[in-house]
Parts: C-alpha cells; structure tokens; sequence
C-alpha cells in the first residue's frame, strides 16, 4: 500500500511497500504522487506475479540499446556499428509495443537496401542479446525470444543466412610474381614478402601478426603468445600460446636480436591489406585477399599430415565444423599422402630386414 505525507515545504512524500518492493519520492502535487504510487504497485504486483516487471513507461528500444551498451562489457566495431543502425531504424519504438510485426517490417527494408541474409541475421543477432539482456539482466517484460525467432524465419522467406566460403588459395605463380613484384621495389617500405611468407607458414590472420611482442616470444620453446585472439564469444583476454613451426620461426628468430618490448612486425594491418590489394591489381590477381594467405596455411597444415587437435592448436579454432571451412584437401593430396604413408611403411621394413641380417651375420 502507498502512504501519503505532506512536508513542510508543500510537496508530498510517497511511500510504497508491496511484494517486498520499497520505493519512496517527493513530488510537487498529491496527484503525481498518486500516478506514481500506481505505476510502482502495477510492477511490484507484475514482479510478484510474473517474476518481470512492466518495461518503463515510454521507454523506447533505443532507451535499452543505451543501457545495455553503459553496462556490458566493449563491444567490437561490427556490433557497435549494428546497434547504432538498429537504434536509427527501429529505435523509436516502444518497448511495450514491440512485436514480430516490427521486425518483419525491419527485414523488409533491410532486404530493400540491399541488405544480404548473412548481414540482417547479424542485425538479428545482436538484437537478441539486447532484449535478452533486458529481460533476464533487468527483469522487464520483454519478449526475448523475438529476434532469435525473426531470425529463424528468414530461412521460411528464402533468405540465406550462411556465408559462401571460400576455398580460394594463391598459386605457387602468383605468389612467385608477388614476390618479384614488391622485391622489385624500392619504395615499398612494408617488406610485404616476408610478411606474405610468414602468414603461409604460421596461419594466422593479418591482425594478428601486426600485434605480436617481441616479449611474447619463448625462444627455448619456440611459441608466440597471441593475445586477445579472435573468437565468437569471448575475444578480450583470449590469450593463446602457439608453436612456430620451422619455416615461421626461421622468419621470426633474426628479428629477436637485441630488442625487446617492440611489435615483431610493426606495420599497420590496414596498410598491409592495402599493399596486398594494390600488388594483386597491378599484376591483374583477381579475387585474392590476405585472409587467404590463412586458408592455404590451414590447407596445408593437413597436407603435411598434421592431425585436426594441433592444427587447431596453430589456427585458435575452437571445433572441426569452424577448422572445415578454411580446409580444402584435394583428391590429389589424398593420394599423395597414402603414398607417402606407403614409403614410410616400406622404409621401416626395409631397416627391420637389414637389421635382422645384421643380427644373423
């Protein structure tokens, strides 16, 4: 029940005690203390009955979206750029009014501008975790279920959510003519070609190699600390410690020498991608990128036998559906991997036989 006091200067003071739930303010008039007093015992009773209370009057989805940002963790730029278009799109609807209704309208006009499934499932996503945050982290009504809802039936509308992959790999010419090409030179500052060489021979992704420290190098076991390491759910402090195989640290070891607390490679990964891209066109490479420098590392860590749990180890990912897509192992590789089982197999034999031999001799 709500008490009602007048203070000496005029105003009143409410007071409201139901369900556990103790609220109290001052207001200029009874009646707005009054129409408070309301609204409060409404959530309290919502709270006592449903376990969620009523959302904010004229609260909006762009009043959540700031509160969620205030008080979640950084987001990347991806998400922080999706959530201010959310906020531009269907920002000014009100918590209480919103519905499947508005979503679907929302994809309408996302597929109208252009938008690809992969891009409004992203939306989609990132949405949910807005309103899941809402209700589960702020206990308001709000219907948490409706993006992750709207997403599943863009698969009923025909719209792709998943990304094409790429199986896309340099040839042993084009990276030959990469090579000559930045050699070549003299103004190109950036030594693209080492850079090139060392994304074929550690697998990692172009940003990565930009933020290696020299003091995350363990030189007696030769691995690399790579921080804050790409993953779907927790990039921040995803720390991990890799081996450098041969060729890798053949490229990382003469750049140890007498230094220390500097980056490896001290280059922009933007500036990187530029000149990749610059090179490609000037050499008539179409549909090459950096990232695939990463594809053909992974290809090839399979070629040369390794098994899926140290491939893993090398890329940072996380189970074999993630590893698939940037694996492509030809028939050919088949064949020629038995083949080269099928030596090993007869070499061993033959050092048993000589063995015995000697033994009998």
């Amino acid at each position: 029940m709500a008490s009602f006091s007048q203070l000496p200067s005029g105003q009143w003071r409410v007071q409201v005690r139901r369900s556990g739930v103790y609220r109290g303010a001052t207001f200029p008039t009874k009646r707005e203390a009054k129409d408070w007093a309301a609204t409060i015992e409404s959530q309290a009773r919502s709270v006592a009955t449903a376990g969620f209370a009523p959302v904010p009057k004229g609260a909006t989805l762009a009043d959540l979206i700031d509160r969620y940002v205030e008080t979640t963790k950084a987001a990347g730029k991806t998400k922080t750029a999706t959530l201010e278009r959310l906020k531009r799109d269907i920002g000014r609807t009100q918590l209480a009014s919103l519905s499947a209704i508005t979503l679907r309208d929302f994809i309408d006009r996302r597929i109208a501008s252009g938008a690809g499934g992969v891009t409004i499932a992203g939306d989609l996503s990132f949405l949910s975790a807005v309103l899941r945050w809402g209700r589960f982290a702020r206990h308001w009504d709000i219907p948490a279920n409706l993006a992750t809802d709207a997403r599943a039936g863009l698969a009923h509308r025909g719209i792709t959510t998943r990304s094409k992959e790429r199986s896309r790999e340099p040839t042993a010419d084009e990276l030959q003519r990469l090579y000559a090409h930045w050699d070549e030179n003299p103004r190109q500052t950036i030594p693209m070609s080492t850079l090139v060489r060392f994304a074929l021979t550690s697998g990692m992704r172009q940003e990565e190699i930009s933020r290696i420290e020299i003091d995350d190098v363990d030189r007696a076991a030769r691995t690399v600390v790579i921080r804050d390491r790409k993953d779907p759910k927790a990039k921040a402090g995803n720390d991990q410690m890799v081996p450098l195989l041969p060729e890798a640290w053949a490229i990382v070891e003469p750049r140890l020498a007498g230094r220390a607390g500097e980056l490896i490679f001290p280059y922009r990964a933007p500036s990187v991608s530029a000149a990749f891209t610059r090179a490609c066109a000037a050499l008539g490479i179409e549909d090459l990128h950096f990232h695939d420098l990463r594809h053909a590392a992974t290809a090839s860590f399979f070629r040369q036998g390794l098994d899926i749990p140290r491939v893993a180890l090398l890329t940072g990912h996380k189970t074999w559906a993630m590893l698939r897509r940037y694996t492509d192992i030809k028939p050919a590789d088949v064949h020629e991997s038995f083949a080269r089982n099928v030596t090993e197999q007869k070499h061993v034999v033959r050092l048993r036989v000589r063995k015995e031999q000697r033994t009998l001799l």
